[in-house]
């Protein structure tokens, strides 16, 4: 199952997930100055991947990053998710996609087969089950799994996701529910291919979650850039693993301010890489 080669790449290669988030602004001069800005990112993710993919568990790819360059840019994500993929690791399509019927059906086609095909992809709930059910016939089959926003990292999460109802925040409902949802899912490690999206920003939140729903597998965004360190995501694991820290920012950007970047900016996104292993191994210990 996908979950169990999550779990063991994990075991062999720490929790970190580099996001794949990149934006022109993120590019060092010498490939901003490209006259074809989707063609610099692909040589930019190429390398930082190839710099990084002994060091981490997966890559996250969010796709709005490469929809904002028009079809070029669509054409950029393909090719990033079947270079990462070709190197043997697992790749996330961070699609946030929550619709039904035949829409989420033809959401399940694009991201589980073809052109965009990735492992896992991640999505959202708030119509309810109808926007999983889409996608489960892909996760019977035991190579797909999703990642199901339970409570996010932005600041005004707490609009809606921490809302009191029935003696609990609105999240621990949903999170009760996905776990619910992937009770049929599980791997011989025990985990689901149904997992959860946490930020780390809100550590009490992601304790709690962790504490009452141990089968889920957590994608962990809000390290770096957003704020949070290795003390705050230490509270997903379990034993060292059953979660994934996803950076993106303070990875791809390590290189800005320096003056050799333009020739070393995938070595600076490894020693970035490195530096947030060590963070998170000596809070996971």
């Amino acid at each position: 199952m996908i979950i169990d080669r999550l779990f063991d790449a994990v075991e062999k290669c720490g929790p970190v997930c580099v996001g794949l988030d990149t934006s022109p602004k993120l590019l060092p001069q010498v490939l901003a100055a490209e006259p074809a800005i989707p063609s610099a990112i692909l040589e930019f993710n190429r390398r930082i991947i190839d710099a990084t993919v002994d060091l981490v568990s997966c890559y996250k790819v969010q796709i709005a990053h490469y929809e904002s360059l028009g079809v070029e840019g669509l054409s950029c994500y393909r090719d990033t998710i079947r270079y990462a993929r070709g190197k043997g690791t697992i790749v996330i399509g961070d699609i946030k996609r929550g619709d039904i019927a035949s829409t989420g059906e033809m959401y399940a086609q694009a991201h589980f087969s073809g052109d965009f095909e990735t492992d896992f992809v991640t999505l959202n709930p708030y119509v309810g089950s109808d926007a999983i059910t889409p996608f489960l016939p892909y996760l019977e089959q035991k190579e797909k799994g999703v990642f199901i926003l339970i409570r996010t990292s932005n600041i005004s999460a707490e609009d809606f996701q921490d809302l009191h109802c029935i003696n609990q925040p609105l999240f621990m409902h949903v999170a009760r529910r996905v776990s619910e949802w992937g009770k049929d899912y599980r791997g011989s490690h025990g985990y689901s291919l149904i997992g959860g999206v946490v930020g780390a920003t809100g550590s009490q939140e992601l304790a709690m979650i962790r504490r009452s729903f141990p089968g889920l597998f957590l994608l962990i965004p809000g390290y770096g850039a957003q704020g949070a360190g290795g003390q705050e995501v230490s509270k997903a694991f379990i034993h060292g693993n059953g979660a994934l820290i996803n950076a993106s920012r303070s990875i791809l950007g390590a290189h800005k301010n320096r003056a050799d970047a333009d020739r070393r900016f995938d070595d600076y996104a490894r020693e970035a890489t490195l530096r947030m292993k060590k963070d998170i191994r000596q809070w996971t210990r």
